[in-house]
């Protein structure tokens, strides 16, 4: 019998929303690095690129997630959905920080994008839902590589802001400068949560023990989940 035939209804339930949440990423993701890709294509913005290519990362990010929970037993592909998710972390990272060092240095003109405004403003409603929605199922399902695709998700939300506040900055004060502060706060942001992810500690999620009646080890805090909840 596999795992996921003896696993609780509970787990089967949020490992069902994990899968049909990623699926959203997935699907919204792909439609957003080809409107942004075009979009910064046409207005020569590196900001814009750099927004289409981050969306192809969290894409990657979000099947890594995908193809751990499309196991029986997601929890021994954890580790490896998390490296994958973690060197992501560390890709975003490094572009956004040569990009934004390369506009700061004269070397990129953005041009106004209408196209450009709209998209980061649609994905500044559409992320923070999907980041919450992952995030809150993945502690309670006790998986850090839910948590950490979450994180993802929420980078991409800050990048949105940074992206807008940017291009509506050029496009009405001419300050071409101002959304490459932003992302290279995001770099920063970025790579913590990235080691966070590779060391494993991107979330100290709370697993089922409850449900499975079994002691178990909080791998993002390195405790003793039923040990814990026994004290007073």
């Amino acid at each position: 019998m596999n795992a996921s035939a003896t696993a609780p209804p509970r787990v089967l339930i949020l490992r069902r929303r994990i899968r049909i949440v990623v699926a959203i990423t997935i699907t919204w993701n792909v439609i957003e690095a080809i409107v942004a890709l075009i979009a910064g294509g046409a207005a020569s913005s590196a900001a814009l690129i750099g927004f289409g290519l981050d969306s192809i990362v969290e894409v990657l990010s979000a099947a890594a997630v995908a193809w751990q929970f499309a196991a029986p037993d997601p929890e021994r592909r954890e580790k490896s959905a998390l490296r994958v998710i973690a060197v992501s972390f560390f890709a975003l990272a490094i572009y956004v920080s040569v990009d934004a060092i390369a506009s700061l240095a004269g070397l990129r003109d953005p041009e106004h994008s209408t196209v450009g405004i709209v998209i980061a403003a649609l994905s500044l409603l559409v992320m923070p839902f999907l980041s919450w929605f992952e995030r809150r199922t993945g502690r309670e399902l006790g998986s850090a590589s839910a948590v950490a695709d979450s994180k993802q998700t929420l980078i991409c939300t800050y990048l949105s802001a940074a992206l807008l506040a940017g291009l509506l900055l050029n496009s009405i004060l001419g300050w071409a400068w101002a959304d490459s502060v932003a992302a290279l706060v995001i770099a920063v942001f970025a790579t913590r949560e990235g080691i966070e992810a590779w060391r494993g500690d991107a979330c100290c999620a709370t697993p089922l023990s409850a449900l499975t009646g079994e002691r178990e080890i909080d791998d993002c805090c390195g405790t003793d989940i039923s040990a814990r909840e026994d004290s007073p």
